[in-house]
């Protein structure tokens, strides 16, 4: 019977998770457009206005959102956060999105173990997973990145030396390169086009971008800006600097992936021995949680683990 009502919650809670997600990531022009279409339409055949009402009630619950929990730093934190990662996403969508992931996933773990502890577990969990799953996006888009700015460069320093100059070079860019740097040119292009100097442009791309070869780079173009000098040759060597760096990277990763797969298995050993354990014989691990001295031993366990996975990180973290 349990399992039968945690299936119905689960395919309650998708509907409803799929319901908030349509109406969640209609735009201001979006939302333009259907206004104009039911006005359009309104004299002929009317419009729904139960639906229009909801639409406009998400939208106003998103600007409150806004105004009333995030503040202009965090705003402005969570917008450099969802740029990195390249997520088509607003603070105010992200903070209900991590608002629907807590009560999901706390509801699910306490449907499942019927302990008021993974209650509190699985909200600390899914408030935590919309935060890792960007981070996660981010690092992939900034390696992806890194991958492709020294055919980036290539391609500069080729149309430099055709005899283009550096906006033309980084429009070429632009048609042949693919995401995100094709993305992130696009952007660098447009505010050049708006106004905005090259120095002011290049600023914006570090800020959204923060990767060391890039910055490299723009401060290399900045002082030949400054003091003159072959642009061409300067971003030659960087190449080579860049691919140099990324086959030693390469290396150092290889060399300390039993590390790192030391650090991950010490890391999730006991808690999958304990979930496998608590599905076998749940009065049996049990106790852990219901007496003093194994929650002590429980809270023990985990500090001791983590700090045991923090030191092999740092030990198989070698920066080039």
């Amino acid at each position: 019977m349990k399992w039968f009502v945690l299936i119905l919650f689960l395919f309650s809670a998708f509907l409803f998770f799929t319901a908030i997600l349509q109406f969640l990531f209609i735009r201001d022009k979006s939302l333009e457009k259907r206004m104009k279409r039911y006005l359009a339409v309104s004299e002929k055949k009317g419009f729904d206005r139960k639906k229009f009402n909801l639409i406009v009630q998400m939208q106003l619950t998103k600007q409150r959102i806004r105004k009333q929990v995030l503040t202009k730093e965090k705003n402005s934190k969570l917008e450099i956060m969802l740029n990195r990662a390249g997520l088509q996403l607003r603070p105010e969508e992200y903070v209900i999105f991590q608002w629907i992931s807590t009560a999901l996933t706390g509801g699910i773990l306490y449907l499942a173990s019927e302990n008021p502890f993974f209650l509190f577990l699985g909200a600390l969990i899914g408030f935590m997973l919309p935060k890792w799953y960007v981070k996660k996006k981010q690092r992939e888009r900034m390696t992806k990145f890194n991958e492709g700015l020294p055919d980036m460069l290539t391609t500069v320093v080729g149309s430099l030396r055709a005899g283009f100059s550096f906006p033309q070079a980084l429009k070429a860019v632009a048609e042949e390169a693919q995401s995100p740097i094709k993305e992130e040119i696009e952007h660098v292009l447009k505010e050049m086009q708006y106004g905005s100097s090259i120095e002011d442009s290049l600023n914006e791309l570090k800020e959204r971008m923060p990767s060391e070869d890039l910055d490299l780079m723009i401060q290399a173009i900045l002082i030949q800006r400054q003091v003159g000098g072959n642009l061409a040759t300067v971003l030659d060597k960087i190449v080579e600097t860049i691919r140099d760096r990324t086959k030693i990277q390469r290396q150092v990763v290889t060399l300390t992936a039993q590390g790192r797969l030391s650090g991950i298995v010490i890391g999730l050993l006991p808690i999958a021995l304990g979930l496998f354990i608590y599905l076998i014989e749940p009065e049996y691990i049990g106790t852990l949680f219901t007496s003093p001295i194994g929650l002590i031993l429980i809270t023990v366990g985990a500090i001791s683990g983590t700090i045991g996975f923090m030191f092999i990180r740092k030990l198989t973290t070698i920066e080039v």
